[in-house]
């Protein structure tokens, strides 16, 4: 008889501060000589990096000794971006304000008087998941194109695509040819979400970051390292865009 395989349970620990209690992520690293604690660079929340062995109590002691050091680093971080009426965000890598219409219809983008606006129709209690659900439907149309011009292009075929909100990584490749990748991409420049979608595709042929693989991500994307660039800039910018 065959058993599935166990699945690993995401490990954290509770930590009370900033007047709420804090479910902070564990992070296991056999590399990892020390405990070593920081703030994730995209969603802002606190990460414990503890070696293999070290107990999970040890990393709840550790991280009650270093409160101060986290209720000081979370008061400092930014602020999240609303996705309410009035508010400004990137769609495509360019500036648009969200605006409240009445009466019904889609979320639409269009250009009035020179200005980029999103316009919500509806009750703007809930113009926050409009607006997220429009900007999923926006990813997914231009990262399933990008995808197909480049599996078109090395001759794959990737199985389904995905969209997440993650905050550890911009897209991922299954071994099974799954593609899963951030709708946040949306708010990048296209060009951004070209390199994205071609370093994904490049893995359903070099699974792996290999010099071949990296030559694949040119062929696909000769300027891909500006938006590498960009992305490593910009993307915490990105993470705080819907969050309160």
């Amino acid at each position: 008889m065959r058993f599935a395989p166990r699945k690993t349970v995401p490990e954290t620990c509770l930590l009370a501060a900033a007047g709420r209690e804090l479910s902070v992520r564990v992070r296991r690293s056999a590399r990892a000589r020390r405990m070593i604690l920081r703030l994730d660079a995209a969603s802002g929340e606190p990460v414990l990096t503890l070696p293999p062995h070290v107990p999970l109590r040890e990393g709840e002691a550790f991280l009650r000794r270093h409160r101060d050091w986290v209720e000081k680093r979370l008061g400092e971080r930014p602020e999240g971006v609303p996705l309410e009426p009035g508010v400004v965000i990137p769609l495509r890598g360019e500036e648009w304000r969200l605006v409240a219409r009445p009466g019904r219809g889609m979320v639409r983008a269009e250009c009035e008087d020179g200005e980029r606006l999103i316009l919500v129709p509806g009750d703007p209690r809930h113009a926050a998941r409009r607006v997220s659900d429009f900007l999923k439907r926006e990813a997914r149309r231009d990262l399933e194109a990008a995808c197909r011009r480049h599996a078109e292009r090395l001759g794959v075929r990737f199985f389904k695509l995905s969209l997440r909100d993650t905050t550890s990584r911009w897209g991922s490749c299954s071994s099974r040819g799954t593609l899963s990748f951030s709708w946040r991409l949306i708010l990048a420049p296209p060009e951004v979400l070209g390199y994205v979608a071609a370093h994904e595709v490049a893995h359903l042929r070099e699974m792996n970051h290999s010099p071949r693989f990296w030559r694949l991500v040119a062929e696909l994307d000769p300027g891909y390292g500006a938006a590498k660039t960009w992305l490593k800039r910009n993307g915490a910018a990105l993470q705080r865009i819907g969050r309160i």
